[in-house]
């Protein structure tokens, strides 16, 4: 479902795996459809509307789909999941459903929270014996499975897992382009952030709080990130014990200041206003005037990382403490590679691999279940073995311990 950047992202990547029988590709614009599945004769395009539930789970059943593959805006979530659930195919998304703020505290409490609508629907799928495997994309995604495999096979116990976003990426021609969409980015940066705590739970603090110096691989550097609503914060602490989990993203001063004006100016709001006898969204209209991220990529210069920093108590091989250890675990990719590779930019081909390799996994029965299941409920070494190994982009790991107290 989804025929935009990140859906032809993974078109390109899959069309090179053989356990790929047949995709159908979906989307509302037939051209875009058309383009995407011209990927590969395995593929078929159709036309269809994914906030119509009924809509996608007809389609479905019409291809026969084992599985639906969610590469759409996140206001879409809901009728692609329940579309699913109804056709009996289990189901990947990138993004969960969306979040509402507090009404009355929204800088201090939660309200209806990321996923939180889907979770309401695990035991359904649960019952049909169906997997919802929800928040597979790079963040969330790998870097969840980066969380599972610290958890695993590096630390005795775990304080605080904190997913860390940079890039040193620029837009040639552009003052302003971002390269991933901007609905997306609108939403999940303007919306109170989430952090969790053992002895709190989920709660919330204003946009861009609480900004640190993360130091970044791959020839990115030290880039100042912030705290931003993602999905992480939502499932790491259902599957991982640990005292705190939190999501910062290096968004730069520049960028920051772009948000916080089109908000100032209510141009990120999604209700509709009446502007000479019609009715837009402002929103839409901030994303019709910006250019498409998956049409920049010959204009992209440099890298973007994801990644997952991990502190607590290390483990020797047998699983026994050894003391404090810091770690980040992280995927640089770069776009000139990523171009030459599929014709993709970087940052919407990171957001597709990983759920291509957990498609793999499924199908292989590797990764298995019943419900909704976030990355970090399933094994990671077999999904980090496959993407470094036959989908080649390689992954590292960086100690970061402390030196003892002198």
């Amino acid at each position: 479902m989804g025929a935009g950047g990140v859906g032809d992202a993974f078109a390109a990547i899959a069309a090179r795996r053989p356990f790929v029988e047949t995709i159908v590709v979906a989307d509302i614009d037939p051209a875009r459809a058309a383009r995407v599945a011209g990927r590969d004769d395995r593929y078929d395009p159709i036309t269809l509307d994914a906030s119509d539930a009924a809509a996608v789970t007809a389609a479905a059943r019409a291809a026969d789909a084992d599985l639906i593959m969610n590469a759409a805006d996140p206001r879409f979530v809901m009728p692609i999941f329940e579309g699913a659930l109804a056709a009996g195919a289990h189901y990947v998304d990138m993004a969960m459903s969306v979040s509402t703020p507090h009404p009355e505290r929204p800088h201090s409490e939660c309200g209806v929270k990321l996923g939180d609508l889907q979770f309401e629907r695990a035991s359904a799928w649960e019952d049909r014996g169906l997997l919802a495997l929800c928040g597979m994309g790079v963040e969330p995604g790998i870097a969840d499975v980066f969380a599972r495999y610290a958890a695993d096979e590096l630390f005795s116990s775990v304080r605080e897992i904190g997913i860390r976003d940079g890039a040193d990426m620029s837009v040639r021609g552009y003052d302003f382009a971002p390269t991933f969409s901007i609905w997306t980015v609108i939403e999940e940066c303007l919306n109170p952030p989430v952090v969790w705590e053992r002895d709190r739970g989920w709660f919330t603090t204003p946009p861009f709080s609480e900004p640190e110096v993360f130091r970044f691989p791959g020839g990115i550097g030290d880039v100042e990130c912030v705290n931003v609503e993602h999905e992480e914060v939502l499932l790491v602490p259902r599957w991982i014990d640990c005292e705190r989990v939190t999501f910062k993203y290096g968004l730069g001063d520049e960028f920051i200041n772009v948000l916080q004006v089109l908000h100032q100016l209510g141009l990120d709001s999604t209700d509709p206003v009446e502007v000479r006898g019609g009715s837009v969204s402002p929103r839409d209209v901030v994303a019709a005037c910006l250019p498409n991220p998956a049409e920049l990529g010959d204009r992209i210069e440099g890298r973007t990382c994801a990644g997952t920093w991990v502190t607590g108590v290390g483990a020797d091989a047998q699983g026994r403490p050894t003391g404090e250890r810091e770690v980040y675990l992280y995927h640089v990719v770069d776009n000139a590679e990523t171009m030459a590779r599929d014709g993709a930019q970087a940052v919407v081909w990171q957001t597709a691999v990983g759920p291509v390799v957990a498609c793999e996994l499924i199908d292989a029965g590797v990764w298995s279940g019943a419900g909704l299941l976030g990355p970090e409920a399933l094994p990671p070494v077999p999904f980090l073995d496959l993407l470094a190994g036959d989908y080649d982009s390689p992954w590292g790991l960086e100690e970061r311990t402390p030196p003892p107290a002198t």
